[in-house]
């Protein structure tokens, strides 16, 4: 049986009428920056979450940085992240000279721990060395960080609260959707995403007038309001092109019409098979995820990385994310680390993610199931 870790070939054969002619009209009226289909698609980002203003760009790694850029992160300053994500949390702070704090997750929605991070902004201030200044919080593998929780601390302290929902848009907390918390939010296009394009794109939430203001000057090489010729500032160029926007329309009707009741219905039946045989994802009550991935757990490294081998021989794809922790990569190898994330350390040992997209089939699911548990058992036995 032929199984795809995220099947964006079936997609497009689903929408490819749709796609087809979004992406010919683009063609047709040959206005390939800023056309109209991108005012339109942030329109629809922004009612769908719940903002008053939504801003495309290039890539969801340029949107972390258009909003540290906009809130005036840089040297001298302390921001926490979580020890467990992709490289680019971390790597757009770094990139601005301000100073990442790793901050351990939670071991059950693998998502940034308020207790850890409360602990962490103690220590930086009683070290003095840094100005604590923001919290970069991910909604990892679709599932929206404890925000209430992080919300408070953010308050507390008078820290920025910058939601990174790259994996997590879709999501939400009761009726309150993912991209709409903190002071600021990002989210990435990129294919393999919850609602991904067909190259890179991001996007930046915020119901904050002034900094709408300053993300589209900064956007566009820190223009100073219509006249591109006056730049009152340095900036990027960073525009989501009108073809990928054209996509972008029509995969968010399907996204929001039928694809998350789709991912949620595959999970429902991972755990229904799993959830006795290994540790399944925790989603809490009043939260919903959006499924970016569906990663177990397994007791051991040497069985994450034996399973991972064997389903792979038979055809089933898997992916860990991520074998290194924030503080383990090699940009961050000066950083000073005293054993602070050991959640992180852990997960980083034992995670696996199955296939996870709408279009998993029942059979498929059970295929995939199936095998994981024969294979765990066999590993038992041995």
């Amino acid at each position: 049986m032929s199984v795809q870790f995220r099947d964006l070939q079936k997609q497009y054969q689903m929408l490819k009428p749709q796609i087809d002619a979004a992406v010919m009209q683009v063609m047709t009226d040959c206005n390939f920056i800023s056309g109209a289909q991108v005012k339109d698609l942030e329109r629809k980002l922004a009612d769908y979450v719940g903002v008053k203003h939504c801003i495309t760009c290039a890539n969801g790694t340029d949107a972390l940085k258009l909003a540290e850029m906009a809130y005036g992160i840089g040297k001298g300053h302390a921001v926490f992240v979580p020890d467990f994500t992709f490289f680019s949390t971390a790597e757009t702070v770094a990139d601005l000279g301000a100073v990442n704090v790793f901050v351990d997750v939670d071991p059950d929605t693998y998502n940034m721990s308020p207790v850890a991070l409360e602990a962490a902004i103690k220590r930086t201030q009683e070290e003095g060395k840094l100005i604590p200044r923001a919290i970069v919080a991910v909604d990892l593998f679709g599932l929206p960080a404890d925000y209430p929780a992080i919300s408070a601390v953010a308050k507390e302290y008078g820290l920025i609260l910058i939601e990174d929902g790259a994996q997590g848009f879709g999501g939400r907390i009761g009726e309150k959707k993912a991209c709409a918390f903190g002071d600021i939010a990002t989210t990435s296009f990129f294919p393999a995403k919850p609602l991904g394009c067909y190259g890179d794109g991001g996007a930046i939430f915020t119901n904050d007038d002034a900094i709408a203001a300053q993300l589209r000057s900064l956007c566009v090489h820190g223009k100073s309001g219509n006249d591109k010729y006056n730049n009152v500032q340095i900036g990027m160029n960073s525009r989501l092109d009108t073809i990928q926007a054209a996509i972008l329309n029509v995969k968010l009707d399907a996204f929001v019409k039928y694809e998350l009741d789709a991912v949620n219905h595959v999970a429902a039946m991972y755990n229904s098979y799993l959830a006795d045989k290994v540790k399944t994802p925790v989603v809490p009550e009043h939260y919903y995820s959006s499924w970016a991935q569906y990663t177990i757990q397994l007791p051991s490294r040497e069985m994450r990385n034996a399973l991972q081998a064997e389903l792979k021989e038979i055809g089933i794809p898997t992916m860990v994310y991520y074998p290194r922790c924030m503080h383990e990569q090699g940009a961050f190898e000066h950083f000073s680390y005293n054993g602070e994330c050991p959640a992180a350390e852990q997960l980083r040992n034992t995670v696996l993610s199955l296939p996870m997209h709408p279009y998993l089939e029942d059979d498929q699911i059970k295929f995939i199931c199936d095998n994981v548990i024969a294979l765990l058992l066999h590993r038992e036995g041995v």
